[in-house]
């Protein structure tokens, strides 16, 4: 047994994976909970609401889809759109402008070199997305970005992450429409796949990353992180290489009412990885990095305060989830952490505020008092 309080418990040798009848898996169909009033706000006055030239709407009125290979000739999730001529023409130029406005803040001095090569979308999933390919002209270098419908609990993760992890994630809203950048990595499963077993993949440093991501998503609440939505990004190093692991898909903030579905060691598709990270750490390892993970969010808490606290207060008073999830999720926290402050919260909101105090205390103790999170 691994834990980094009395009553908090983590990785430990007996876990068993979630099974595939189980009655508490992720909702395969999750409701969209649309953004409110307070939340528009919010998005208004750090930048992130802005006009854009097309919506999500516009990109489904394609003619048909065809489905889309990999580069071994697999079949895909997706499947590639196609347009009328009319359509297209109108899509290609707005499609560009929102790409300048994600890259280059809104500066269109350099689209036009820049087209659309692709429009793909996937019926797959909670979100059903458009992914965007954008090619430069001139040397055929290629990018891709996201368009979405604009969902509150997707929302809350992204800015979430933002905030509180190590990395930086660029989006926009325009009324209902979602924009996300790709975020670049190997996904998961493949990195299970072709990856883990490799000669050279150095499975301590891969499995260290691995338990502080378990950490930052059961501290943040960002449930299914299923191999498939997160990837790894494998950055060279002076003598190695190091491992980061990023979530991709956000629809699953503060949603689900089971306290495993925010803990990605307890799905099966992730089994491999657990094994991995206990053949390769000790219990004294796994709780170091615990605790690096907890005290490095704490100072990102602490640098943004005050948006963090704006955030949670609008969070607080949302509708993001069903009744009878968010009692299952009081409960079983509460019972968790034989903590019945969670008893008393209303909202997912609120046991998302009431859990980053209970996962960081520790760590809040040691911070300086002229930075202190504020209550």
């Amino acid at each position: 047994m691994v834990c980094y309080s009395p009553h908090s418990c983590y990785f430990h040798t007996s876990m068993h994976p979630v099974s595939a009848t189980d009655s508490n898996k992720p909702s395969k169909k999750k409701p969209g909970y649309p953004v409110n009033v307070a939340l528009r706000r919010y998005l208004i006055k750090y930048g992130r609401e802005v006009k854009l030239p097309v919506s999500y709407q516009d990109l489904l009125h394609f003619r048909y889809t065809l489905p889309l290979k990999d580069k071994n000739g697999n079949i895909t999730a997706w499947q590639q759109a196609s347009y009328d001529m009319r359509e297209w023409d109108y899509l290609r130029e707005g499609l560009v402008k929102i790409y300048a406005i994600l890259k280059t803040e809104g500066d269109f001095s350099f689209v036009s070199h820049l087209d659309v090569d692709r429009i793909d979308f996937c019926s797959f999933g909670n979100s059903q997305p458009f992914r965007i390919r954008i090619v430069n002209r001139y040397n055929d270098n290629y990018d891709h970005y996201y368009i979405k419908i604009a969902d509150a609990n997707r929302i809350y993760g992204l800015e979430l992450e933002h905030i509180l992890s190590p990395n930086r994630i660029t989006f926009f809203t325009s009324m209902q429409t979602l924009i996300e950048e790709h975020i670049p990595g190997i996904p998961g499963d493949e990195f299970i796949k072709d990856y883990l077993d490799k000669p050279g993949t150095n499975l301590v440093r891969f499995s260290k990353e691995f338990v502080k991501f378990n950490e930052r998503c059961f501290i943040c609440l960002l449930g299914d992180m299923r191999s498939y939505n997160f990837v790894v990004d494998i950055t060279p190093d002076i003598e190695d290489v190091q491992y980061r692991i990023r979530a991709i898909d956000f629809d699953q903030e503060c949603y689900e009412g089971r306290k495993n579905m925010y803990l990605p060691q307890f799905f099966k598709e992730n089994y491999p990885l657990v094994q991995t990270a206990i053949k390769c750490l000790n219990k004294e390892s796994i709780e170091q990095y615990q605790a690096e993970e907890r005290t490095r969010i704490v100072f990102r808490l602490a640098a943004s305060r005050y948006q963090i606290k704006e955030l949670m207060d609008i969070m607080g008073h949302d509708n993001i989830s069903k009744p009878e999830k968010i009692e299952q999720l009081r409960l079983e926290l509460a019972s968790h952490f034989h903590q019945v402050t969670y008893l008393q919260a209303k909202t997912m909101g609120q046991i998302l505020k009431i859990q980053l105090k209970q996962t960081l205390r520790k760590s809040l103790m040691l911070v300086p008092k002229k930075i202190k999170v504020k209550k």
